[in-house]
């Protein structure tokens, strides 16, 4: 979790809005910086997905819950688990 807290904050810059101004860029460089722009806030939205899983994984670990799917109450598999620690579903829930 602190990992991506810290790309997300060292990526925050490749975030900001691409200014207007023609005459210091080019029409081709800021296209090619608006496509940066668009890459970094995609980024940005799977960074804070993956941390808003891991915190609800650690509260389920908190609670007892973990390794349970949450819809349907099986065992997820310590197969699936090995693989994703924050899967919250069993492979039946989640197809």
């Amino acid at each position: 979790m602190a990992e991506l807290d810290q790309v997300s904050d060292q990526s925050s810059a490749d975030r900001k809005p691409v200014t207007l101004d023609q005459q210091s860029i080019g029409r081709l460089s800021r296209m090619d910086a608006l496509q940066g722009k668009a890459m970094a806030a995609a980024l940005e939205v799977r960074r804070r997905g993956r941390r808003a899983r891991i915190v609800a994984a650690l509260h389920r670990l908190e609670t007892g819950e973990f390794g349970y799917c949450v819809d349907c109450g099986a065992f997820i598999g310590t197969g699936r688990l090995d693989v994703d620690p924050t899967s919250a579903r069993c492979k039946d829930c989640t197809t």
